[in-house]
């Protein structure tokens, strides 16, 4: 079992930045996979950017070159996020699978999940 938090959501306007912290209570944040998702009002949860080893990462394309996935050698992902937009505007989830590989985008592929933090972005 391994049990996550997040912090640092909050409200911004548009073209403002945000970075959200995730801890993990055990195993190193720089080892296996973390992931960033998020979801919407009314959408489907949808994944933002994975990690793992600390450093191999993926984005969904509509946060690449505004969103920066980071693990550090303790126990803390975080998620700097620039230049948000209104359909930014989403609860954020971390999640592990706790695998030395990451299964992408999916969430079916995360089997430990955090609480999630809101996210708002206005126009």
């Amino acid at each position: 079992q391994v049990n996550l938090m997040e912090s640092g959501g909050g409200s911004v306007e548009a073209g403002g930045s945000l970075r959200l912290s995730c801890e993990r209570d055990r195993g190193l944040a720089n080892v296996y996979c973390m992931a960033w998702f998020r979801q919407a009002p009314g959408k489907e949860r949808e994944g933002v950017a994975t990690i793992v080893h600390g450093l191999t990462t993926t984005y969904a394309d509509s946060v690449k070159g505004r969103f920066i996935i980071s693990a550090d050698n303790r126990n803390t992902l975080s998620l700097q996020m620039n230049n948000l937009k209104p359909e930014d505007t989403a609860i954020y989830y971390c999640a592990t699978n706790n695998q030395l590989f990451c299964n992408g985008l999916t969430p079916a592929g995360y089997k430990f999940w955090g609480q999630g933090t809101q996210v708002t972005v206005s126009a």
